[in-house]
């Protein structure tokens, strides 16, 4: 289990780096990421390396016993850089320009950026790759996390070369974005911008395109990065940390090309309900390479500092955090940062060793935690081709970005949002789920939910067709099966791919008033429907006009001008059971809904009995129990405490206690 942080010596004097040392020592550090932001005291100008006081620093780490996740240090060019190639600045869509003094200021399609950053690479690369400290690689640093896209000139060049690759001549890209509507038709590749400033809304085709090609641009740079590591010797795994769901970046596309995947996650102490949002962020880290456990590359201590309030964590807190991360595949808890920084933008931002010292409750928890951590035996490892979870929840990149594209019925959708509300219901109900896009959901799932899959591709639906018919529970929401890959129609309206095997038919979906309207907004807020399994409930967002066709109605709307209408059905197909919601219940709704479902498809939670804010999760023979600051709670367990190795019958949990339970 690695167990440290972001070291950052460079910003603290030299005589100070032994005592961090010993310190991490003493906090129980395992492992450090090291010169994330160090590319200006590195190359202090082009042509020059200066690895002095990297090599000092790393060796003091290898002789404390700490390894060290080497940064390729490419995450924050320098400022002789942006001052000799200003080219290589990014800008925004009204073409304002981001200047240096953050960070991420560069273009990621700029040849000027690839070729500094290439350059710093590969001096790193040639000096570390075979230093025994080094036990991982950490390729630049959150990817997209300020830019999320680039409309620069750089960008239009090589945009205009993505989309020749993609589409091979410009007849089949103005066939894809329909370009006869309003005058677009284009006769070269050279005529097309980045959807910059327009007067109105921007090609469709052509927006999501751009959200593919922003992905792209940010792989390609650590694609590049890799592959430098890789031809100066080094073997060890490589990385970059990820941000959960994160929507400029396809995950799903990248995690190929990870050894493993790392992520970051900060829930907010402000919320109470923050932490089912952390459970969701693990699942789906987890389940984008689940043969390989995960590392949470970053958290933090205590308070941030970039939030409009930034509430310190409850005594406990950190640690309860920890341990659900560990519960849902993780084998590394690392923070943001090692010291706490005396200067700079983060100064504020709670670190392992606070400006307040070691005689404070964060050292206090930062030290027990990594003695309790040491203390863990090797945990279990997912096995390929098997699951702890019987439930999938359907999430998709690119599906995201169609569904919140504009000029649609309803267009105050926030697709992130829908999907986590029902992923709460099943968290609620203590339901192991992974999170996978729709080709993932096959015999391994009993129930799969596929909230708003507006962009539906032939092979997914017939992924999700398959899963059906060998016996699988599908639950379909609104919005779903409405265009193809390039946001078209497909002939025959809507649903002309699992309207069939769901047995309805859709006429119009129904848009009603959105729930952030003004009070006396007028139409319909809600829709409500009810039926002998699903007690009334709120349907939000849509109250679409479907009919069953040959399915039965299991909910009718009661309300409005739906009532009497089907909205919820269900049609056996093969050996399963097809479902269609046609409405975005409300969280009370979701859990309505999830019960009848879950029960449906005979899927039990991890342990039954438990109360709503005490966390259950299931890792082979390892369980997984946190309480989330609610009541204390005695649960029934047999086991092996994994901490102590002690035999349990039962564990007692406070608020922020947690408990790593082998059933043996």
């Amino acid at each position: 289990m690695h167990y440290g942080a972001d070291y950052n010596p460079e910003q603290w004097p030299e005589e100070l780096w032994p005592d961090d040392v010993a310190r991490m020592r003493e906090a129980g550090v395992t492992m450090v990421s090291l010169g994330i932001f160090s590319w200006s005291r590195i190359q202090p100008r082009e042509g020059e390396f200066d690895f002095r006081w990297l090599d000092r620093v790393i060796d003091l780490l290898h002789e404390g016993g700490i390894a060290v996740d080497l940064a390729t240090a490419t995450a924050s060019p320098p400022p002789w850089a942006t001052t000799t190639y200003p080219e290589m600045l990014p800008q925004n869509a009204d073409g304002t320009t981001y200047w240096p003094g953050s960070r991420q200021q560069f273009a990621p399609s700029s040849p000027v950026y690839r070729r500094l950053a290439g350059e710093l690479v590969t001096a790193i690369a040639e000096r570390y790759a075979r230093h025994p400290a080094v036990v991982m690689w950490h390729v630049n640093n959150e990817y997209g996390c300020h830019l999320n896209m680039d409309f620069s000139d750089a960008a239009r060049d090589a945009f205009r070369r993505w989309l020749a690759d993609r589409y091979g001549d410009i007849e089949a890209l103005n066939a894809a974005w329909g370009t006869d509507f309003w005058s677009q038709r284009y006769q070269s590749f050279d005529e097309i911008l980045p959807p910059r400033k327009a007067p109105y809304s921007v090609n469709p085709g052509q927006m999501l395109d751009y959200r593919r090609f922003t992905s792209d641009m940010l792989l390609e740079c650590y694609l590049m990065e890799r592959d430098l590591l890789r031809a100066a010797g080094a073997t060890q795994p490589i990385t970059t940390n990820f941000m959960g769901a994160f929507e400029p970046a396809n995950y799903a596309q990248w995690v190929e090309h990870m050894d493993v995947v790392s992520d970051d996650a900060y829930p907010d102490p402000n919320d109470p309900e923050s932490f089912r949002a952390a459970a969701f962020q693990r699942d789906l880290v987890r389940s984008l390479k689940p043969e390989v456990p995960w590392i949470l590359m970053e958290q933090a201590t205590n308070a941030l500092n970039w939030r409009p309030s930034n509430a310190p964590k409850a005594p406990g807190q950190m640690a309860a955090l920890s341990a659900q991360a560990i519960g849902r595949g993780a084998d590394g808890v690392l923070f943001f940062q090692w010291r706490q920084s005396k200067a700079g933008a983060e100064k504020f931002h709670s670190a392992m060793l606070p400006h307040a010292g070691t005689d404070t409750r964060t050292w206090r928890e930062v030290t027990a935690l990594g003695a309790q951590l040491a203390a863990l035996p090797a945990l279990p490892a997912p096995a390929p081709g098997t699951t702890d979870a019987r439930v999938a929840l359907v999430f998709d990149w690119e599906n995201w970005w169609a569904v919140e594209a504009s000029d649609h019925p309803m267009n105050q959708v926030d697709y992130l949002a829908v999907v986590q509300r029902w992923y709460r219901a099943l968290h609620r109900r203590h339901v192991q789920v992974d999170i996978v896009p729709p080709s993932r959901v096959d015999h391994r799932y009993a129930l799969a939910i596929a909230p708003l899959l507006y962009l539906l591709r032939e092979a997914d639906a017939a992924a999700l067709t398959s899963f059906v018919e060998g016996g699988g529970h599908l639950l379909a929401g609104p919005f779903t099966d409405v265009v193809d890959e390039c946001d078209r129609f497909r002939d025959g309206g809507f649903l002309t791919q699992l309207g069939a095997l769901c047995g309805i038919r859709l006429e119009d979906f129904g848009a009603l008033v959105a729930p952030d309207a003004v009070n006396n907004a007028p139409g319909e807020r809600e829709a409500r429907f009810a039926g002998e399994f699903v007690p009334e409930s709120t349907g939000t967002l849509l109250a679409e006009e479907i009919e069953a066709t040959d399915a039965t109605v299991e909910a009718v709307f009661t309300s409005g001008r739906r009532a009497g209408h089907p909205a919820l059905t269900a049609r056996r197909a093969g050996h399963g059971v097809a479902r269609y919601l046609a409405t975005v219940p409300d969280e009370a709704g979701a859990l309505v809904v999830v019960d009848h479902v879950l029960a449906d498809a005979g899927v039990e939670p991890v342990l039954a009995g438990l109360p709503e804010h005490v966390e259950v999760a299931r890792r082979g023979e390892l369980v997984t129990l946190v309480n989330h600051g609610g009541p204390d709670v005695d649960v029934t367990i047999g086991g092996v405490d994994a901490v102590t190795g002690e035999r349990v019958a039962s564990v007692r949990l406070a608020a922020f206690d947690w408990a790593l339970v082998l059933e043996r």
